[in-house]
């Protein structure tokens, strides 16, 4: 497909569409938002308020609480303090501290700020919660009806956690309540009134951002006990308005600011009192209106968009700079003289984006031409796996733990060890070639030179059968290649680029192909491809194996011919499923059976880009397995719902019968009732059992001994066997070491014993014979039973299967035990057989591989 839009030209319509595109979908993220308020915190931080003259803070600190006690104080206190900066002069008293529960001592209090005259007190909105509605805090009322003023201490957060300003007036129904700051100045606008609202709704107005004096502790605050106690010069409140409010850190009552983020918060007092600074000196910045932000943005937009086409490289990177600092001024100049905040980040943000998009639309238009279908070719991905050779020692020892996952490792430069586990260089051998492993016993060595350093690397492999096969691989791998040549610089003329580009691409495009072709070969599944008449034009392996037809002979077949010839079908014959996927191209999923085989067949179409060729890839997949999982759950299903179900309901009958007649409980019914309740539990212990086998992985595994297992599966059975005066005899001696779980080996070995308890005759002998044969640890079990019939030993170890003459015998058994015997054997790479003689016994033998094969 042709990339038409290589071919546009850079025009002022292509790059305005362009820039306002990526602007707008810029908006749908948080970026203008987090750039409006880094521009803002660096101006209040770069350029800090002063602070008024009018202003004086008394703060309740760590040092009052150590002197005063645990607060809350005793409003007398309070009462002191006002009549303290009542005689000092101080204008106005703002006691930024919340009374919304009457007190004893409240009259005082009271008297003491109606002696003042112009004390102003907080109200604190609580916020809304899924089960309280939004509500006023006010004063006690007798202190509410004392104070000269009522101002909301209400602060809005940014959506990072920092205060930047506050609303002027809150109102909560039919109540508007000015700030604190605007209370304390006697500054409420008369013309405002509370909007018609209902009594549990917060009606802002008027949000201002609040140009901080600076950080904590900017404003000179005195300690509350000091001057309760006379310690502070009366002079310093004369004439002046005075915060009083908690400055210590366990108040909680703290607000990250620009100046201190999260790292060190400013108490809500001294917040207020900067509102109060910043008003009485007119500073209080406003938003500006949402036009002049897109006025703004909108006359980058137009000059960069006229100018940029026609501009050289260098001049563009000079234009977008130009753009970007004349937006900074004119944000500055409109924050610092107008005492508005400019939302200024899509106006920075376009020359940021213009000179990459301007840059990148003409090197598109210069190269369109000559590289179109180079460019197809250049990105064709690179298949080529990375030469082993060439990797660094830490990463080869990374990557060969994740694969092997050695029981240790060394890897030293030199004499400097970089990483080791359970390994010394005391272990290291003697003449180790460089890129050629070393094997001795478990542990595995090689030296690398890479940069001219030198390197050992060393591994200790799991000592059990798979040590040999790992140690094989490893001596083939390829680390170290002398030959390979180095790296040329790469040339500089423009030509000679070009033409080692298309060399790469010519080889990608090779590695393309031989991966597709080696890919669809060594994919787990069969693959077919057909053309648009349903011809196969391209078969894997698997295809030819499953099929058993030649490759030759695959090639040039109809699709149709080749499903007919090996599942012929009356219904829904083949020839109608491929032409329905051709014609009305629509993917199918069909089962199929081949030579005894289940699989499954999806027909999927498809259509070669730039082209008007389509076909069939047919995706054909070994079930199996599947359908044989799917036979044994129904055979699960069948055997809970016959033999699990009727002990159970033998039981519930019993069970009703006693109940009828509670006072005739023979001993035959309780001994009936045993019987089948440890039926139901060996039943259910079985297929526990044999559920826990098919789970069983390498990783449970661990080293365990095999005559110490079979002797206590011994001590397990002796018990039964007694009480057929049965002689069970273990014959062995040598301790024979597995790497394998030893608790279902034992429950295994433990089904074997208990089967030829249960089928011997009184009186007889059972031989149990523990021996190593080679590399393998092998049991072999032999009674003296009645033997099994020649027709029932392919099936004996089948899920569910007992022997008929067994079961008319009265013998009665689950069909698992053997089941799950020869699950624990495979799980432990093992095989058991079984050698039988009717009227003569039958013996039982199990291998299984030792943990060192080797004397």
């Amino acid at each position: 497909m042709r990339r038409d839009w290589l071919t546009l030209k850079t025009t002022p319509w292509s790059l305005g569409l362009l820039l306002t595109g990526i602007l707008l979908l810029l908006q749908l993220t948080t970026l203008e938002e987090r750039i409006n308020f880094w521009l803002y915190d660096k101006a209040i931080t770069t350029w800090s308020a002063p602070i008024d003259d009018n202003l004086a803070l008394v703060g309740i600190d760590e040092h009052s609480l150590d002197a005063l006690g645990r607060w809350p104080w005793d409003r007398n206190l309070h009462a002191r303090l006002i009549d303290q900066l009542a005689d000092a002069g101080a204008e106005v008293i703002v006691l930024d501290i919340l009374f919304p529960e009457p007190s004893s001592s409240d009259q005082a209090l009271a008297d003491a700020m109606e002696r003042h005259g112009r004390v102003v007190l907080p109200i604190h909105y609580s916020p809304a919660t899924p089960k309280q509605r939004m509500a006023e805090q006010l004063p006690a009322p007798l202190l509410e009806k004392t104070a000269s003023a009522l101002g909301h201490v209400h602060v809005e957060l940014e959506d990072d956690g920092v205060a930047r300003g506050l609303y002027l007036y809150n109102s909560l129904g039919n109540h508007r309540r000015p700030a604190l700051a605007l209370a304390a100045q006697d500054r409420v606008n008369p013309s405002g009134h509370a909007p018609d609202a209902p009594a549990y709704t917060n009606v802002r107005s008027e949000f201002r951002f609040v140009p901080l004096a600076g950080g904590a502790d900017t404003i000179p605050a005195h300690s509350y006990v000091d001057v309760l106690n006379g310690a502070v010069s009366l002079e310093n409140f004369a004439g002046k308005t005075v915060f009083i409010g908690a400055t210590a850190v366990g108040f909680g009552d703290i607000l990250s600011t620009p100046f201190s983020g999260l790292g060190r918060p400013m108490s809500g007092v001294e917040f207020h009192a900067n509102v109060y600074s910043a008003s009485r000196q007119n500073t209080l910045i406003s938003s500006a209106p949402g036009w002049a932000s897109i006025a703004l943005a909108l006359v980058i937009l137009l000059g960069l968009a006229n100018s940029l086409p026609r501009l050289k490289p260098a001049a563009t990177v000079l234009a977008c700079s130009v753009s970007f600092a004349l937006v900074l001024v004119t944000y500055f100049v409109v924050l610092r003289s107008l005492h508005y905040h400019l939302s200024a980040a899509n106006a920075l943000l376009l020359p940021m984006i213009a000179l990459p998009v301007a840059s990148g639309l003409r090197l598109a238009m210069a190269n369109r031409f000559l590289n179109r279908q180079l460019d197809d070719l250049a990105r064709t991905p690179q298949l080529a796996l990375p030469d082993p050779s060439r990797r660094h020692p830490h990463q080869l020892l990374e990557h060969l733990s994740a694969l092997l996952q050695p029981q240790g490792w060394l890897l030293a430069e030199g004499r400097d060890l970089l990483a080791v586990k359970g390994m010394t260089l005391a272990d290291v051998p003697t003449n180790i070639q460089v890129g050629q492993w070393s094997h001795h016993g478990n542990q595995s060595w090689i030296r690398l030179i890479r940069g001219g350093s030198g390197y050992l690397l060393g591994l200790t492999l799991p000592d059990d059968l798979s040590r040999e096969v790992i140690q094989l691989y490893l001596q083939n791998l390829k680390l170290e290649d002398p030959s390979a040549p180095a790296l040329e610089p790469g040339a500089q003329e423009n030509l000679s680029r070009r033409i080692e580009k298309v060399r790469t691409a010519t080889e990608r495009l090779s590695q393309m192909q031989a991966f597709i072709s080696h890919s669809f070969e060594r994919m787990p599944d069969g693959i077919i491809v057909t053309d648009e008449l349903g011809v196969i034009r391209f078969a894997n392996r698997h295809i030819e194996a499953w099929f058993r037809e030649p490759m030759p002979s695959l090639s040039g077949l109809p699709l149709t011919r080749l499903l007919e010839g090996h599942d012929p079908r009356d219904a829904a014959p083949w020839y109608e499923t491929v032409s329905e996927t051709l014609t009305l191209r629509q993917s199918r999923t069909v089962d199929l059976k081949i030579h005894n085989k289940d699989f499954l067949i999806h027909l999927a179409p498809f259509a070669l880009p730039d082209s008007n060729q389509f076909g069939i890839i047919a995706n054909i997949s070994d079930i199996s397995e599947l359908r044989e999982q799917q036979r044994q759950h129904r055979e699960a299903i069948d055997f809970i719902s016959h033999d699990v179900r009727s002990p159970l309901v033998s039981q519930l009958a019993l069970i009703e019968q006693l109940k009828r007649d509670p006072s005739h409980i023979d001993e035959r019914q309780l001994e009936q009732l045993g019987r089948l309740a440890r039926r139901s539990y060996h039943l259910a212990e079985e297929f526990v059992q044999l559920a826990r086998a098919e789970q069983l992985t390498e990783t449970r595994f661990y080293e365990c001994e095999f005559l110490a297992i079979v002797e206590n599966a011994r001590d397990s059975v002796c018990e039964q066997a007694q009480e057929k005066q049965i002689s069970l005899q273990v014959i062995g001696t040598e301790d024979l070491w597995l790497k394998g779980n030893a608790e279902l080996l034992e429950r295994a070995v433990i089904n074997l014993m208990t089967n030829a308890v249960q089928y011997s005759p009184p009186g007889s002998a059972i031989t149990v014979q523990v021996y190593r044969a080679g590399h393998l640890a092998c049991l072999a079990i032999a009674d003296e039973g009645s033997g099994i019939d020649q027709a029932e030993l392919p099936m004996l170890f089948d899920r569910y299967h007992r022997q008929k003459r067994s079961e008319l015998a009265g013998t009665h058994g689950t069909g698992l035990g053997l089941s799950f015997v020869k699950t624990v054997v495979e799980k432990h790479r093992g095989d058991i057989s079984v050698e039988s003689t009717a009227g003569e016994g039958t013996t039982f033998i199990l291998k299984l591989p030792i943990a060192d094969p080797m004397p």
